[in-house]
């Protein structure tokens, strides 16, 4: 604030006049300058946050099924076995449960990863070869051990965007997770997400979790398969509602409906952050099955066509009469031909029904499920084969190793 002391007489007078004029010039001046600085600078901000919107959005995507332009396809390169925490011990089966504590915080044994690595860049080249751009996350080393005020882990791996990443519509929505093994994975994709929010894409991040042991039952009673099977039927999971955590995973898309399920990953607190935020333009629909080991939906509940669903034998969904009420067509896969003996350290062998569909008449499938090539012959469908084997050991099949960036399609209804 500017103080003048008035001064008495006539020369003194005038003299103050003179000073007070000359400071406010000096002020007026020097505010000005600033103004103009400012408006200097503020078309290079702009620049530098977006660049000029192209005529479509780089991101689209409504369901799983319209014709695919563009894929993530994720890195097997640097994976690391995650720490054996209560987290993934829910998530995993009892006879791999040496190989955690053998191998926890360290690689995946070095031959099958250099395996698992020709493979995926195989899976690139034939998306190529039918028409798809491909995209990749940055390699990170997952080594390092990272502290937080809640907790001390090692990395994992970025080889599944489907679990981090969902598009919908022109969003990218970046899921929070919940195991402290992947807090930190969205490092790898950022680079892509921001391209894509420079060319016009919405892009979002959930409420990203402590992971503080209050996210788990740090007593949760898991000793055998009908343990699991017991506490799954009675609602009960290693994560509790302490924070909203999810995997987007488990979500699937169908339009304007969008199904989900509780699992030992996404909690409801998750489900409700998305219903909120999809609202009113999209519809959360929670479904459950029969599953001990509720982990992400796409090997249990795959939607490949408009009212064509995969539903695994094995883990029949209990709300399956409103799917054929609303015309669905149901069709049960074949029982996966993956061998007995060859590992799945973060899966099932139901991973044969996690397939891609690059549009409603071509799919990528395991070149090694004859079984499953004949059902899709009989529906009309061209598979694309393609041997990923040792990469399905880390846990996924071809929905898991994608997040698709941009389908060419419209926004629709299918659930009504």
């Amino acid at each position: 604030m500017l103080r003048v002391r008035c001064l008495r007489g006539g020369s003194r007078g005038a003299e103050a006049a003179h000073l007070i004029g000359a400071m406010l010039g000096r002020w007026v001046q020097r505010a000005a300058q600033s103004t103009l600085s400012a408006a200097a600078v503020q078309p290079r901000l702009e620049e530098a946050v977006t660049e000029p919107l192209p005529e479509e959005c780089p991101v689209c995507a409504y369901n799983e099924w319209d014709p695919l332009e563009e894929v993530i396809v994720g890195r097997a390169e640097n994976a690391h076995v995650p720490p054996f925490t209560v987290e993934v011990k829910a998530n995993t089966y009892e006879k791999y449960w040496p190989f955690y504590q053998k191998y926890g915080g360290q690689s995946f044994p070095k031959d099958h990863l250099k395996k698992a690595v020709a493979e995926i860049e195989e899976m690139c080249n034939i998306l190529r070869h039918e028409g798809v751009t491909v995209r990749r996350p940055e390699p990170v080393d997952w080594s390092m051990e990272y502290t937080t005020p809640d907790f001390t882990s090692r990395g994992m791996y970025a080889a599944m965007p489907r679990d981090i990443l969902m598009v919908v519509g022109n969003e990218i929505i970046e899921a929070p997770m919940a195991w402290r093994a992947r807090f930190f994975e969205y490092r790898a994709y950022r680079p892509l997400i921001k391209e894509y929010f420079r060319k016009g894409a919405k892009w979002t991040t959930a409420p990203k979790p402590t992971m503080s042991d209050e996210l788990y039952d740090q007593n949760y009673p898991i000793r055998t398969v009908e343990d699991r099977h017991k506490l799954a039927a009675q609602g009960k999971f290693v994560t509790t509602e302490h924070e909203p955590c999810f995997d987007a995973a488990d979500f699937i898309r169908a339009g304007r409906d969008l199904f989900v399920q509780r699992s030992q990953v996404t909690n409801y607190m998750g489900i409700e952050w998305m219903r909120r935020h999809l609202a009113p333009d999209y519809k959360i629909h929670i479904i459950s099955f029969k599953d001990p080991n509720p982990m992400h939906i796409d090997a249990t509940f795959n939607i490949i066509g408009p009212g064509l669903v995969l539903s695994n034998p094995d883990r029949p969904c209990r709300q399956i009469e409103m799917f054929k009420k609303a015309g669905w067509t149901v069709v049960k896969p074949p029982t996966p031909l993956i061998p007995d003996d060859h590992p799945l350290w973060m899966s099932s062998k139901w991973l044969s029904m996690n397939v891609l569909m690059l549009d409603e008449k071509r799919v990528m499938v395991d070149a090694n499920e004859s079984t499953i090539h004949k059902m899709f012959e009989s529906l009309g469908i061209k598979s694309v084969k393609v041997n990923i084997r040792h990469a399905n050991s880390l846990g996924g099949g071809f929905h898991c190793w994608t997040t698709d960036v941009r389908r060419r399609g419209t926004l629709q209804s299918y659930f009504q």
